[in-house]
This record gives structure tokens, C-alpha cells and sequence, in this order.
């Protein structure tokens, strides 16, 4: 057998190859596992940012559903209110006409008692006469209901015509509404 330096050579070379290619493909597996590690870290870190976000956007999409039921409630509370408003203003202009008409009455001659309004005329007329006029002022001739209300009338006017009559039945006293007398 001889020996064949130039086929040991030629091993050694190849040996010398495969060494650094193992070595290369080594350190290619290394860098390899470290990005995968890298990048699998990376992974985790945007998947708990987007489970972060995603219970965050709950909660916004929570408060923002919240905030728009309060919104629809205050919205309906300020049209409450602003019927409200214009009712308490027609009632402030109603009352105000009434003052008005209540003033002006008073000055005609219209007696506050209580809530009734009273008319004494200074004429001298017969009970239908008196009951005519009343009418005609958008009233009648009173009805008493109390003492309190006959001891009034007796002290603004002495001599007047009240709203009683028999005129139905002789003897039979009833008021100008038609209701019986009632002792008291």
C-alpha cells in the first residue's frame, strides 16, 4: 500500500471545510433561535398591548354607551323644561291679564271678597231690574253661602237684592242656580 500524501491533503482540506461549514451552520442556527426568541417576545409584548387596547376600547366604548344615555336624558329633562318654561309663562301672562282685569274691575266698582268678586250698585232697581244688570256684567244676583258672606254684604251695601226667589212656585224659595234654601 503506498501512501498518498496529496489524498491527505486533500482530506484535511475537506475536513478543514466541513469544520467551518458546521461552524457556520451552527452559528446560523444561533442567530436563528435568538430572532425567533426575539421576535416571539416581541409577540407576546404587541398581543398583551392589543389585549391592553382592546379592554381599553371596552371601556371607552362603555362610557361613551353611558355618556349618550345621559345625554338623551338630560336632552329629554331640557325639553321638560322648556315646556316647563313656556307653560309657567303663559301662566305668569295669564294671571298677569287677570290682575289686569281684576284691577280694572276694582275700579269700576267691584268688590273683592274672599275668591267672589261683588257688584253694588248705587241705582235703585226692582229685583229683576238688579238681576237684569248683573247679567249684563257677566254675573248674577249672589247667592249666600255663609254668615261670614251675608254679614259682608250687609256691611258694603245695607239694602240690596239677592239671588233668592219663588218665582217657580209661590213659596217655594230657591236660589238664582235653582238650589233650595238651606237654613244656617
Amino acid at each position: 500500500a503506498g501512501f498518498h500524501p496529496e489524498g491527505t491533503k486533500h482530506c484535511r482540506v475537506t475536513a478543514v471545510c466541513l469544520a467551518l461549514l458546521c461552524v457556520l451552520l451552527l452559528t446560523g442556527i444561533m442567530v436563528l433561535w435568538i430572532n425567533f426568541n426575539n421576535i416571539n417576545k416581541e409577540n407576546d409584548q404587541l398581543q398583551a398591548s392589543y389585549n391592553n387596547l382592546t379592554l381599553e376600547k371596552d371601556q371607552l366604548l362603555t362610557i361613551y354607551n353611558n355618556l349618550t344615555v345621559e345625554r338623551d336624558q338630560l336632552q329629554t329633562s331640557y325639553n321638560n323644561l322648556i315646556i316647563e318654561r313656556d307653560q309657567l309663562q303663559k301662566l305668569k301672562y295669564d294671571l298677569q291679564t287677570q290682575v289686569t282685569n281684576l284691577d280694572k274691575v276694582i275700579n269700576e266698582g267691584w268688590i273683592l271678597y274672599i275668591s267672589s268678586m261683588y257688584y253694588i250698585s248705587t241705582e235703585k232697581k226692582n229685583w229683576t231690574e238688579s238681576r237684569n244688570d248683573c247679567r249684563e256684567r257677566g254675573a248674577d244676583l249672589v247667592i249666600i253661602n255663609s254668615r261670614e258672606e251675608q254679614e259682608f254684604i250687609h256691611k258694603h251695601s245695607g239694602q240690596v237684592w239677592i239671588g233668592l226667589n219663588d218665582i217657580s212656585v209661590e213659596g217655594d224659595w230657591k236660589w238664582v242656580d235653582n238650589t233650595p234654601v238651606t237654613s244656617g
